[in-house]
C-alpha cells in the first residue's frame, strides 16, 4: 500500500511542479509584455495615451496570475499536509526543487485532528 500512496503522491507532485512552472512563465512572459508596451510606445514617437488601456489589461492580468500563483502556492502547502497525513512527509517528491520552508499548516492541523477526537 506505500508503495501505491507514494506512486500516486508522485504523480500529483509531477502534475503541480508543471502548473507551479506554467503560472511563473505565464508571469513572466505578461510581466515583460507590461514592461515592453510603454518602452515600444515611446520609440514610436506616440503619445502616452496610445495604449494606456491596453497596458491597464495587461497589468490586471499580472494581478490575477499573481493571485493564481498564490493559489498554486497554498495548494502545495495544502498537498504537504496530505504528503504527510497518508504517511509520506520524509518522502521527497521528484521533481522538488530546493528547499522549501515546512508547511505552516501542519501544527494547525494536528491540533484540530487531536481536538476532533477529543470531541468525539
Amino acid at each position: 500500500m506505500l508503495k501505491e500512496r507514494r506512486m500516486v503522491a508522485e504523480q500529483v507532485a509531477g502534475a503541480l511542479f508543471e502548473a507551479e512552472a506554467a503560472i511563473d512563465v505565464a508571469l513572466t512572459k505578461t510581466a515583460h509584455l507590461t514592461g515592453v508596451m510603454p518602452l515600444l510606445r515611446r520609440q514610436a514617437g506616440a503619445s502616452a495615451l496610445i495604449g494606456q488601456d491596453a497596458l491597464e489589461r495587461a497589468s490586471q492580468a499580472i494581478m490575477a496570475l499573481a493571485e493564481a500563483r498564490r493559489a498554486i502556492v497554498e495548494t502545495h502547502k495544502e498537498l504537504s499536509i496530505v504528503q504527510a497525513q497518508i504517511g509520506l512527509g520524509a518522502v521527497r517528491m521528484a521533481g522538488d526543487a530546493g528547499e522549501k520552508p515546512p508547511p505552516q499548516g501542519m501544527e494547525t492541523e494536528r491540533v484540530r485532528m487531536r481536538a476532533l477526537r477529543i470531541a468525539s
